[in-house]
Order: C-alpha cells, then structure tokens, then sequence
C-alpha cells in the first residue's frame, strides 16, 4: 500500500474532524492503525483539535451514569501479640567473600560419608572437566573448584535419569531423609 495523495488528503480530513486512528485506517482499507499513526506523525498532524459537537456515544453516557465510589480506608491491621515465651534469634552473620578469594571449606562437606567421597574422588579423576557453555541436559552439572578461578569446571559425567547430576554426584547431592536426621542427633 502506498500513500497517494487522494489517501493522504482524506487521512488529514477525517484526523482534522476528530476522527480515530482505527476509524481512518478502517475508511482507507489496507492500511493498520498505526500505519495510521506514524503517517499523521510524519506529517506533523499529531496536534489536532477535537471536536466539542461530537454526538456522545453509548459508552460515554454509561460512563457518565456511573458515581464514581468513594475509596474506602482499610483498618489498620491489630497489632498480633506473641507469647512472652517466644523468643526470636537473629540468624547467623554471613561473611562476604570478594570475587577471587578462596571459599571456606564447608561444613557440609565434612559430615558426608567417607564412601561417598571416596566414590566422588574416583569420579573426579575420570570427569570430562567441562565448562558452562559445554553444559547440556545429558551432562553432570557438579561444579568442582572456586568459581573465582580458572581452575574451576564442571564434571560433565552422564547423568543419571531425572537428575542433574551423574550418579556418583546425586549419592552426595540427595541423601536418603532418614541419613540427614541421624547427622543432626
């Protein structure tokens, strides 16, 4: 569609009557109403005067019906008192590492089993030592190392079915439940 003159003097007459973007577009045939739109732009019609004869259509007059609601003010919510036995904790001060220092080791590294370590040790050895971008679905996603370093990979192993990890990763990564209570006695 191009914009001949016939259809650029019948855009600016309607836009000139007040008339809108999707009511033009809908007149011209073949056109969008932001077609519409840029056009009236590039022709610098974009301040245009709107009629004050216009007849008010049916949704106006509902608008006009309708009172507006005043607001209501919500209650302020009552103050919940506790128990004089309850007693709130602060949680523990977490110390911030800056990028490329050593993490700490972890705690929850000592309380897995030897044999778990040891199976994941020997894996590690055979690991594909893969990078973030070698990630897919099928490989281990174990990170290995300080994610601060260059010495930082990931295993890269197969998984093992509905998890993200290969199969000597997922025997440290999800522990049976009953395993965890019995660390925490």
């Amino acid at each position: 569609m191009s914009w001949t003159d016939e259809r650029v003097d019948v855009l600016k007459k309607m836009w000139g009557e007040g008339q809108s973007a999707s009511v033009i577009a809908k007149e011209l045939g073949g056109v969008t109403r932001n077609a519409v739109i840029g056009k009236v732009h590039r022709l610098g019609l974009s301040n245009r005067v709107t009629s004050t004869t216009a007849k008010p259509t049916a949704k106006d007059k509902a608008k006009a019906g309708m009172k507006a609601k005043p607001a209501v003010p919500a209650a302020p919510p009552k103050p919940i008192s506790a128990p004089e036995t309850v007693r709130i904790t602060p949680p523990a001060v977490r110390k911030i590492i800056p990028a490329g220092q050593p993490l700490p080791p972890q705690p929850s590294a000592n309380e897995i089993s030897p044999e778990a370590l040891a199976k994941v040790s020997e894996v590690e050895k055979t690991a594909k030592r893969i990078s973030l971008m070698e990630l897919t679905e099928k490989t281990c996603k174990w990170p290995v190392g300080d994610p601060a370093t260059d010495d930082f990979w990931f295993c890269g192993l197969a998984v093992k079915t509905g998890k993200p990890y290969c199969e000597a990763h997922v025997g440290v990564a999800f522990q049976p439940m009953s395993s965890r209570r019995d660390r925490r006695r």
